[in-house]
């Protein structure tokens, strides 16, 4: 199933809702969750994310397709998409919302913060992000990392694998922006 269709009605689907003026896709992404429990540490990783960001707005739109991230282990792909994500479902995790607290036109690192509806697992929820935001040249880096509670998104944690398969992930972020 190409999943990338309904990423871009997605984004396409915020854009009339914003003075895009200012516009910046992702050049470059990478998304990735790591799990520690008492069996085995997850992680996994993904750098098929799309994003638009308004600097004029601080309006920001993304989606992660859940399929794409990539695992150690096989099998460890395959339980995530089937029996946690069920990715067929739930093939996306999103976030709209607005970026504020840096200013565009200032070089080096600054502290932002993310605040808006983030969905994973057909669960959407308001929340408020701390991360950093950096202009290097036309460029913006944007970087975050923060929690994500299973339960709080509905994603299933079986009684049986609970030594495997902690109750909270730590959710990394690393966007680079380009001018579209």
């Amino acid at each position: 199933m190409n999943i990338f269709p309904p990423i871009l009605i997605f984004i396409l689907s915020i854009a009339p809702h914003c003075a895009w003026s200012q516009k910046y896709v992702l050049e470059k992404s990478f998304v990735s969750f790591y799990s520690h429990a008492t069996i085995e540490d997850i992680k996994a990783g993904n750098t098929k994310t799309v994003s638009l960001f308004n600097t004029a707005t601080g309006e920001v739109a993304f989606a992660v397709p859940i399929t794409e991230f990539q695992f150690e282990k096989s099998l460890m792909k395959e339980h995530f998409n089937e029996k946690y994500m069920e990715s067929e479902r739930y093939p996306t995790a999103t976030f709209q919302g607005k970026i504020t607290g840096f200013a565009i036109e200032s070089e080096g690192v600054q502290q932002a913060i993310a605040t808006g509806k983030l969905t994973i697992h057909g669960v959407t929820k308001d929340v408020e992000i701390k991360g950093t935001a950096e202009k290097q040249g036309d460029k913006l880096i944007m970087k975050t990392k923060f929690i994500v509670k299973l339960e709080d998104y509905k994603v299933a944690r079986p009684q049986i694998l609970w030594k495997n398969i902690a109750e909270q992930v730590e959710v990394t972020v690393d966007f680079i922006y380009k001018p579209q």
